[in-house]
């Protein structure tokens, strides 16, 4: 385990401990998990704005005359025929089909991109790129930008008023999009596209001028008449679950395929052929024929929602039963607090994924209780 001394820091740090954070460990960063109260937390996000630190995510600018081809090879969307300005969820998979990650794709131009991946995933993908990039002859350029930017999420049903007296733009920009906006001499990327299945923005601008535009924008945080307050990584993984997102790790692992996992919207099989020397693709990518097999022969397992019965909270490994044997498992799970009710995501086999199906909930040696499969998101906000 790293120890405190050894963790990274956001150039949030001092903020966190401001607001009396409970810091800890997430992905070699020393992180808020709250500031007091994950339940107050998450209501807070849904009734008003909560401001995340999202700065620990990798960003990565990819240039030069093969970005956009390697990127179409490297992930399971298509990059080629994205427009400046668009942003596009998309899985890395390896060989046999099993997600590497889950990233966000920007489009700066035709021959830059921005790619931002889960921080635990950083550096296995850096790895990853650099064979890719030698084994296929591309030439582009990759830039690590992680420490030299950071990042904020602004999510909540108040986040765009709060966000449309600073700028009259951003409030019209489409979902999953981004713009480019100067702050008096700071220059933000702003892109709409959320975690929590509230409408909100998140902003990458330089480390150096973190503190400054925070203080610039949200003077008041955390104050009693604020819309905003700091949520911390407790009260975004329960958000993110009544949203029904995926979370590495939990619904997708490098043993898990996209399309199991519900993400087949983010894979695309057929993506064709353009000719000329630097901009020719092949129409395939990284774990394609795997993921075809996949479709054609049906997965033996998928990602469903549970309504569970009772107030424990289901846990990540519990077993799900049916007919008192175990067919699946939980991968995430809390006690909604939006629903103030127990939730779960699992894989169960295909044949009981339909909604309605009775199913029980093994609680690790405290007994069973029922369970019905019901359809994702938990909570549908935009």
């Amino acid at each position: 385990m790293t120890t405190a001394a050894a963790l990274k820091r956001t150039p949030f740090h001092a903020l966190h401990l401001d607001h009396k954070a409970k810091m800890v460990e997430f992905a070699g960063y020393d992180m808020p998990i709250s500031y007091g109260s994950i339940i107050e937390e998450h209501k807070w996000c849904r009734a008003s704005a909560g401001f995340f630190d999202v700065s620990h995510m990798g960003r990565l600018r990819f240039s030069g005359r093969h970005a956009r081809r390697f990127l179409d090879h490297v992930c399971t969307r298509q990059i080629f025929g994205m427009q400046t300005g668009m942003v596009r969820y998309s899985l890395i998979c390896n060989a046999q089909g099993g997600c590497r990650d889950d990233v966000l794709v920007y489009c700066v131009d035709e021959d830059e991109y921005l790619v931002v991946c889960n921080a635990s995933n950083r550096q296995k993908l850096l790895g990853h790129f650099a064979e890719v990039k030698a084994a296929g002859q591309f030439a582009f350029k990759l830039e690590d930008e992680t420490d030299s930017t950071a990042m904020v999420a602004i999510q909540g049903p108040k986040a765009m008023d709060l966000i449309s007296k600073m700028s009259s733009t951003i409030p019209s920009m489409k979902r999953y999009r981004f713009m480019v906006k100067n702050l008096v001499v700071i220059k933000l990327l702003v892109s709409r596209t959320g975690y929590t299945g509230e409408d909100g923005v998140e902003v990458i601008l330089p480390s150096s001028m973190a503190k400054l535009a925070l203080g610039m924008v949200l003077k008041d945080m955390g104050g009693d008449s604020s819309v905003v307050k700091p949520v911390g990584l407790g009260a975004r993984d329960t958000l993110r679950m009544e949203a029904g997102m995926p979370l590495y790790g939990h619904e997708i692992t490098e043993d898990i395929d996209p399309v199991s996992a519900g993400l087949e919207f983010a894979i695309k099989f057929d993506k064709g052929m353009t000719g000329g020397p630097d901009d020719e693709r092949t129409g395939t990518f990284i774990g394609q024929e795997a993921l075809r097999k996949i479709k054609a022969e049906g997965p033996a397992k998928r990602l469903v929602g549970l309504f569970v019965e009772g107030r424990r909270s289901p846990r990540q490994g519990m077993q799900i039963l049916s007919g008192g044997q175990a067919v699946g498992e939980v991968t995430s799970g809390c006690v909604s607090p939006t629903l103030d009710r127990a939730i779960a995501m699992a894989f169960v086999p295909a044949a009981l994924a339909l909604e309605g199906t009775a199913l029980e909930l093994d609680l690790a040696g405290k007994g069973t209780t029922s369970a019905v499969v019901t359809k994702l998101p938990f909570v549908s906000r935009v």
